[in-house]
């Protein structure tokens, strides 16, 4: 079995990445953090731990965190699921950590390319994967910068080549991840970033694996929707989107949340973290989370 083939067994359905919890005082919480490894693994059975530049919270760490978070992780995962690794450097340093991450028995890293200004270009995103690919299998991340995406141009040139690119993470969604899950998902596994409805408009197209908030705190939701997915009930689907998602989100936007602070605030209510996220980053605070519980308690949660 090749690695690409090894990798698409693992990137399928609902995946769950993996929080950097935090206490109160802004330290790493070693102990929650192994918790919501367990939680991801025994509990949400996510076939892949997806550490993330985002989720992971990695624009609050130092680069020596980003590396103990990393090793951490692949040490309580024990070799159960397929690990992520993630990071933003600029290539020299992105390579030296890919392999310090292969050292650890990391399975395939995910880089983000630094794009200050849009400073790179096509050429130069196609250089940076390939020669860390050429240390670790790669995971390509879509969105570099605020609406920003890799351009399918390159998109064309890394699926030519022989490269050690195995994945392929979509968080731009609409019209450009329709065309780019039509691109890829027969080479690469195909992951879809970011909610069931982004999944959902990318299934047809051939998204065999989304990630999922839900997968951190209540993953029946999302096995719910993976079901309904597979059995191609389309109607069960949209209505999970329509009790869940969509109202998870608008609860964030109503209350003037943001929607990580929310999740860190939801693993706490499912006691697998506490909900504190570092200064400056805003934490829920009690009234928040009381009405936090009310939202779940009245889908049937908690």
């Amino acid at each position: 079995m090749t690695p690409r083939d090894q990798v698409r067994q693992h990137i399928t359905g609902p995946i769950s990445s993996i929080s950097t919890p935090f206490s109160r005082d802004g330290a790493i919480d070693e102990a929650a953090l192994r918790r919501c490894v367990d939680f991801a693994v025994e509990t949400a059975r996510s076939e892949t731990l997806l550490l993330t530049y985002g989720d992971s919270l990695f624009s609050v760490l130092t680069d020596r965190e980003i590396a103990e978070v990393t090793r951490i992780t692949v040490e309580q995962n024990a070799g159960r699921k397929l690990v992520v690794a993630a990071g933003s450097w600029w290539t020299g340093e992105a390579v030296q950590f890919a392999d310090y991450c292969r050292g650890l028995g990391v399975d395939m890293f995910m880089p983000l390319p630094p794009n200050w200004a849009g400073s790179v270009n096509e050429s130069t995103l196609v250089e940076y994967f390939e020669t860390i690919a050429r240390i670790l299998p790669v995971m390509v991340v879509t969105a570099i910068g605020p609406g920003v995406s890799v351009p399918l141009g390159a998109i064309h040139k890394l699926l030519d080549g022989d490269n050690g690119i195995v994945a392929i993470k979509d968080d731009i969604c609409g019209p450009y991840g329709r065309r780019l899950a039509t691109l890829t998902h027969e080479k690469w596994a195909f992951l879809s970033g970011g909610r069931k409805e982004n999944h959902l408009d990318q299934l047809p197209y051939g998204a065999r694996a989304y990630l999922s908030l839900y997968m951190r705190f209540y993953p029946e939701v999302a096995h719910r929707y993976w079901a309904a997915s597979l059995a191609e009930n389309r109607a069960a689907a949209v209505a999970l989107v329509n009790t869940y998602d969509i109202p998870f989100m608008n609860f964030c936007s109503t209350h003037g949340l943001h929607f990580d602070a929310v999740v860190h605030g939801a693993m706490e209510l499912a006691g697998i973290a506490p909900r504190w996220r570092r200064s400056p980053y805003s934490s829920l605070d009690d009234a928040q989370m009381a009405l936090l519980k009310t939202f779940f308690a009245e889908r049937g949660l908690g």
